[in-house]
């Protein structure tokens, strides 16, 4: 007894995302280059290269497969490339470009692009990450480069500083420390764009945008310059950052940048005794997410080990991988990934 196409789908359809609990087929991941008989050819597309339960969904396939009538070979392409962009402002070897924005400062903005950009490239993805708040920059000190000038190469593009695996650009590189900037809208474009499209990027899966708070001058300028595959918003669940938020929602939706999803930060502080002390309220992000039809990536608690791995320079999802809030911000950013597939190109046919 040979197997047919409806054999192979209610097979296939049992196998399910283990962040998310979708069926892999529902999200888009798999498609086929046909199947005989005796062998099933299947293509695995992932969010990340090196996701921590890549060798289970593969084994799960090779068990669905090996389970249909005459038990047929699996020939099976894993996959989690990102296509090329072919807009005519596109930087050069940089496949993605998400902003990461809240509108209002103070809610962790900063923190969530550190730790969104070390965990993909913890999966094998080459990330660069920009610290476009030229008033408060932060990403240096984040990620242990402060003190560091940036330098350039033959060419005179500049050289982005490196560690934890992203690639980093931050005006706190190119000015003294303690330096207030009081810099306006043109030099602030000129500025934003040297740091954009003369910087030597190399090859870039993603380009983390970390954005000031506010709506104005480089928000604006960013939307101008690059094709910005989307944006990202992060917001604490009370009504004042919401406010906030609504505006830089707004924002991106009038300069047609799709907004990927929202995480809800400083969600809650666990206390001694094993309950939550909702500090900034309850559920408000979640529920702009639903009515905005966001995805809600994220709900992370207020946690000092979060603030310490700020302040000493290592991202939490490097300096305490095993932690509640690193475990999130692992699962967020493979969320975002699978959002960023989604906005860059068509999918292949599914079964």
């Amino acid at each position: 007894m040979s197997f047919t196409e409806d054999h192979l789908q209610r097979a296939l359809a049992a196998v399910t995302d283990p962040d998310s609990g979708k069926p892999l087929l529902e999200l888009g991941w798999l498609s086929s280059s046909g199947f005989s008989p005796d062998e099933v050819a299947l293509r695995l597309e992932l969010p990340t290269p090196r996701p921590p339960y890549r060798e289970a969904l593969e084994a799960a396939l090779r068990q669905a497969v090996s389970g249909l009538p005459g038990a047929p070979a699996l020939r099976l392409t894993v996959a989690a490339e990102l296509p090329e962009s072919t807009h005519k402002d596109a930087l050069p070897g940089v496949r993605a470009i998400v902003a990461v924005g809240s509108g209002k400062g103070g809610v962790g903005k900063s923190t969530v692009a550190a730790n969104l950009a070390a965990s993909l490239a913890l999966e094998g993805a080459a990330v660069g990450l920009l610290d476009a708040d030229i008033y408060g920059p932060s990403q240096a000190k984040m990620f242990s480069v402060g003190g560091k000038r940036l330098m350039a190469d033959d060419e005179k593009r500049i050289l982005p500083l490196q560690n934890h695996g992203v690639r980093i650009i931050s005006i706190a590189n190119l000015v003294e420390d303690a330096q207030a900037l009081t810099w306006r809208g043109p030099i602030l474009h000129g500025t934003l764009t040297q740091m954009l499209k003369q910087t030597h990027w190399g090859e870039l899966d993603y380009l983390i945008v970390d954005l000031p708070p506010g709506t104005g001058d480089v928000q604006l300028s960013l939307a101008q310059l690059v094709p910005l595959t989307g944006a990202l918003l992060v917001s604490t669940p009370q009504e004042v950052a919401l406010l906030d938020v609504r505006r830089a929602h707004t924002m991106f939706r009038k300069t047609h940048v799709p907004v990927l999803g929202l995480i809800e930060n400083m969600v809650y502080y666990a206390l001694p005794d094993g309950s939550r002390d909702a500090i900034f309220g309850a559920g408000g992000a979640e529920a702009f997410a639903a009515q905005e039809r966001l995805p809600l990536l994220a709900q992370l608690p207020i946690t000092r080990q979060l603030r310490e791995s700020g302040d000493a320079g290592v991202p939490l999802v490097v300096a305490a991988p095993e932690s509640e809030s690193a475990l999130a911000l692992r699962r967020a950013a493979r969320a975002l990934a699978h959002e960023v597939r989604s906005q860059s190109r068509m999918t292949l046919p599914v079964l």
